[in-house]
C-alpha cells in the first residue's frame, strides 16, 4: 500500500524505470536457471534417497510382520458340483470352443481368469476306492476310479484295456504292438543296445495311450514321461497315473513342451498321429530341442514300413512313400541319421558332431539354426520356433555317450550346473547330503514312505532333485517341479537321470484330480506368496492329491498356521512337527487328505 501511495505522489519519467526493470528480470531469470540446474543435477540423488527411505520403511514393516506367525480366520470350502469330478482347470473341455482348432491349439493350456477360478473341493466319482497298490496296479485298476469306457469300446481289438467286473485290466497291448508291449520293447532293445547298458535312462512317449510302453520300461530302469492331451481318448493320462506310471497332460501344438533342452535320452512315437513334417516340421524340431545329442527318436506306424502297411492306413502306397521320403529328408537336414530299422520300427539318432550344424547357417537353408535370442531352455508358454536349437558346443559332456551310465549319473554333478547362479559340484553334494538327512527324518514322521502305500510323488519346488534322489530305492517315482520363475535347475535334474517339468504354481498343474499319493514342498509359500494366492495353491494341491494321500509341507513358521487353517477347511488332518535340526524358523506339517463322497451321491 505504501509503495502504491508513493507511486501516486511521485511520477518519474518512463525511461528511468526501464533499466532497473530489465536488470531485475535478467537477475531473476539467471537465478531461476541456476537453481533449476542445481535441482535437476541432483534430482536422481534426491529421488534415490526418498526411495531408499521408503524401502527401508517397508522392509521394517515386513520384518515386523514376519517376526511372528501369520494369523488367518478359519475357512470352510464347499463341494464342487459332481460334474467337476475330473476337472482339469487349464485343459477344460468346457472352454475349448473359445480357442482355435487349427493345430489343436484348443488342447493346449488355457487357464481360467481369476474371476472364474473355483473355490471348492473336487469330489471323487461315486464308488471311488483307494487305488490298487503297486506293482499290481500296473495291470489293473478300479473301474469306478476312472469310469470312462471310450478306449474300452474303441480300442477293444487292440488290447489297450479290458473291463472285467469292477476293474479295468491292462493286458499290455497297443496299436503297434499286437504281440504285447514286452515283445515290442524287446525288438526295440535289439535295435538300440544302449537301452540295455544304462546309457538310456530318461524317455518321453508322445501320444502315450494308457502308458503301457512307459510302464514296461520301468522294469528296465528307464524312466518315461508319458505325454498325452485331454482329447477324445478319454483320460489317457488319468489311466496312466491310476496305474502308477509317470504321465502328464500335454500336446505339441504351438508352444514348447515344459522341459529343458537336451533332456531326454530317447523319444518315442507309436502311431501317435502327429503330423511330423507339416508346418515346416516344427513338431519334430521340438523333439529335437528336448532330445539329448546322441539321443534316439523312435517311430512306429505311418509312414514306417509303408510297403506292407499302407492298405490298412486308408491311403495309397505312393502317398506313404512320399511321406516317408519327406520325413527322411527333414531328419537329415536336422542332423539326424537313420540308426536302425526293422519291421514297423525305425530309429534315428541325433548327431553329437557339432560340425554338422555348420550347414544350418548357410543362406536359404531350412531349417536354420535358432538365432533369435530365445533361450534353449525357455519352455513355459514359449512359442515353437521353426529352427534348430543347436547344442552348446562348450558342453562336451552333454552327449549321451559322454554321460555317466545309470545309476552312476544320479550322483554326478552335471556340467550344466555351472549355468545355475551359485551352482557348483560342492553345492550339488551339499544338497544331496542335506536331503539324505531330511528324508531320514521324514521317514520317522511318515512311516508310509517306502511302502506300497505311496507310489506317485511330486516334489513341488525342487532344486537339484535331492528329495527324489534320497528316495530312489523306494517303490515310487517323483515328478520334480521347478518353478518357471526360479533359477533353471531342471536341466541338472534330467542330467542325473530324473524327470520333471516346469510349472507356475499360480496356475493349475497339468494333471487330473486324484493322481498323486504324496506332495512335498519346501518353502514354496515363502518363495511364491508374493505372486500366488496361498488359498488357490492349496486348493490345487487338494485337487491332485488322492483321498487318504499325504502332504509334507516344510515352511517358515510365518506360514505354518495359515496353511494348517486352510488345510483344515479342505478336510485335511495336519500335525505340526519339528525339523530334523529342531529349528524354530521353520516347521513341518504332516497332512493327510480325508476320503469323502459328494453329499449329492451315495458311496458304494
Amino acid at each position: 500500500m505504501k509503495e502504491r501511495e508513493a507511486k501516486q505522489t511521485s511520477q518519474p519519467d518512463r525511461s528511468s524505470r526501464v533499466v532497473p526493470l530489465a536488470i531485475t528480470i535478467i537477475v531473476l531469470c539467471g537465478l531461476s536457471f541456476y537453481l533449476g540446474g542445481i535441482f535437476f543435477s541432483n534430482k536422481d540423488l534426491y529421488f534415490n534417497r526418498e526411495i531408499t527411505k521408503a524401502m527401508e520403511s517397508e522392509s521394517a514393516k515386513v520384518d515386523v510382520a514376519c517376526s511372528g506367525p501369520l494369523q488367518i480366520k478359519s475357512i470352510t470350502f464347499p463341494e464342487c458340483s459332481i460334474d467337476y469330478q475330473d476337472y482339469t482347470p487349464c485343459t477344460d473341455p468346457r472352454r475349448w470352443k473359445k480357442y482355435g482348432f487349427r493345430r489343436l491349439t484348443f488342447l493346449e493350456r488355457h487357464c481360467p481368469p481369476a474371476f472364474e477360478r473355483k473355490e471348492c473341493l473336487v469330489p471323487p466319482p461315486d464308488g471311488y476306492k483307494p487305488p490298487i497298490r503297486w506293482p499290481k496296479s500296473r495291470t489293473e485298476c478300479w473301474y469306478r476310479n476312472v469310469p470312462y469306457d471310450w478306449i474300452n469300446r474303441q480300442k477293444s481289438n487292440q488290447n489297450w484295456l479290458r473291463k472285467e467286473g469292477e476293474k479295468f485290466h491292462f493286458p499290455g497291448g497297443g496299436t503297434m504292438f499286437p504281440h504285447g508291449v514286452g515283445a515290442y520293447i524287446n525288438l526295440m532293445q535289439e535295435l538300440i543296445p544302449e537301452m540295455q547298458d544304462g546309457s538310456v535312462r530318461t524317455a518321453i512317449d508322445t501320444g502315450c495311450g494308457v502308458a503301457s510302453w512307459g510302464g514296461n520300461l520301468l522294469d528296465r530302469k528307464i524312466l518315461t514321461v508319458s505325454l498325452a492331451p485331454r482329447d477324445n481318448h478319454e483320460a489317457q493320462v488319468q489311466f496312466a497315473l491310476e496305474r502308477g506310471i509317470p504321465a502328464i497332460l500335454g500336446v505339441i501344438s504351438t508352444q514348447r513342451l515344459p522341459f529343458p533342452s537336451s533332456s531326454f535320452d530317447l523319444a518315442h512315437c507309436s502311431r501317435c498321429l502327429i503330423p511330423w513334417t507339416e508346418f515346416g516340421g516344427v513338431y519334430l524340431l521340438e523333439i529335437d530341442r528336448i532330445l539329448r545329442p546322441g539321443g534316439f527318436w523312435v517311430l512306429s506306424g505311418p509312414p514306417v514300413n509303408y510297403e506292407r502297411r499302407w492298405r490298412g492306413w486308408n491311403t495309397t502306397i505312393e502317398e506313404q512313400k512320399a511321406n516317408y521320403e519327406k520325413l527322411e529328408s527333414l531328419l537329415d537336414s536336422m542332423c539326424f541319421k537313420l540308426y536302425n530299422k526293422k519291421g514297423d520300427i525305425a530309429v534315428w539318432q541325433k548327431t553329437n558332431n557339432s560340425s554338422c550344424y555348420s550347414k544350418l547357417t548357410a543362406p536359404d537353408y531350412y531349417p536354420p539354426n535358432c538365432d533369435d535370442g530365445t533361450e534353449p531352455d525357455s519352455a513355459w508358454y514359449t512359442p515353437l520356433r521353426p529352427c534348430v536349437v543347436v547344442p552348446n558346443p562348450k558342453r562336451k559332456k552333454l552327449a549321451l555317450n559322454s554321460m555317466p551310465k545309470w545309476p552312476e549319473r544320479l550322483n554326478v554333478a552335471s556340467e550344466r550346473i555351472a549355468d545355475v547362479r551359485g551352482g557348483s559340484a560342492s553345492a550339488f553334494k551339499t544338497d544331496n547330503d542335506k536331503w539324505k538327512m531330511r528324508v531320514k527324518h521324514y521317514r520317522k514322521l511318515l512311516p508310509a514312505i517306502g511302502t506300497d502305500e505311496i507310489r506317485n510323488v511330486m516334489d513341488m519346488n525342487t532344486v537339484y532333485g535331492g528329495f527324489a534322489t534320497a528316495v530312489i530305492n523306494d517303490p515310487l517315482w517323483v515328478m520334480n517341479v521347478v518353478s518357471s520363475y526360479a533359477p533353471n535347475t531342471l536341466a541338472v535334474v534330467y542330467d542325473r537321470g530324473l524327470i520333471g517339468t516346469y510349472h507356475d504354481w499360480c496356475e493349475a498343474f497339468s494333471t487330473y484330480p486324484r493322481t498323486y499319493d504324496l506332495l512335498h514342498l519346501d518353502g514354496l509359500f515363502t518363495a511364491e506368496s508374493h505372486r500366488c494366492d496361498m488359498k488357490y495353491v492349496l486348493l490345487e494341491m487338494d485337487r491332485i492329491l488322492r483321498p487318504k494321500g499325504h502332504a509334507i509341507i516344510r515352511e517358515s513358521t510365518h506360514f505354518v498356521h495359515p496353511v494348517a487353517t486352510i488345510a483344515k477347511g479342505m478336510r485335511w488332518e495336519c500335525r505340526k512337527e519339528h525339523t530334523e535340526d529342531g529349528s524354530e524358523k521353520e516347521k513341518i506339517l504332516i497332512c493327510q487328505k480325508e476320503l469323502w463322497y459328494s453329499s449329492k451321491q451315495s458311496s458304494r
